[in-house]
């Protein structure tokens, strides 16, 4: 059964939010709010996380996991970036954008594209999201929760308990957080390539 977690959108509990990161680090497989709807997450390390993820979402090892991070520092750990690159990505952070870039060393093979060997980054604009990264000091490994045959993703942290009670360790409820999951793009080859049209405005790299 997953604990349920009611936290203030804009002043979070610190006792909360420190609940939830230490279960993270107990390899927890969470359901938190973000700037673009729901996301499953869990920490960099977890391969339980990350299988328990893909088994719920029905993901093969060709999905691109997002590393979740607080800010451009911790995202410079994961990720390779040249100065154009980093730019681009520095006018668009925070926000609704997930980045497809080459993994640096730190990240877990298992997390990387087996052919490109690329991971996903991104820093979100949620008040709730942003405290429990600061809390944790390191990204969250994460995924939208998008369930397999729907076309949108729950939005209300209630219905994530009621239904996925049985295969989640918690459940984060700050209010609805909306339906449309990021806008990504893909940099690995160092152009802009538009992967997925969502929340974020995609005008600068057209």
């Amino acid at each position: 059964m997953a604990k349920y977690f009611d936290v203030h959108p804009d002043n979070p509990q610190p006792r909360a939010i420190s609940q939830i990161a230490q279960s993270i680090r107990d390899d927890a497989l969470i359901a938190y709010p973000t700037d673009s709807c729901y996301a499953l997450g869990c920490r960099l390390g977890s391969r339980d996380g990350i299988e328990r993820i893909r088994s719920i979402r029905h993901l093969d090892h060709r999905h691109h996991f997002t590393l979740v991070c607080q800010d451009f520092a911790q995202l410079g750990q994961f990720v390779h970036v040249d100065n154009d690159v980093f730019r681009a990505i520095k006018a668009s952070t925070p926000g609704s954008y997930t980045f497809i870039l080459p993994a640096t060393k730190e990240v877990p093979r298992v997390l990387q594209h087996p052919k490109k060997k690329t991971v996903g980054v991104r820093i979100p604009d949620h008040v709730v999201t942003q405290a429990l990264l600061t809390e944790l000091g390191e990204p969250l490994v994460s995924s939208t929760l998008l369930l397999p045959d729907e076309e949108e993703p729950m939005t209300q942290g209630w219905e994530i308990k009621d239904r996925l009670d049985h295969v989640l360790d918690a459940v984060v409820d700050s209010g609805d957080c909306g339906t449309e999951p990021t806008t990504v793009i893909d940099f690995s080859d160092g152009e802009a390539e538009i992967v997925r049209r969502g929340a974020g405005d995609t005008s600068r790299f057209e």
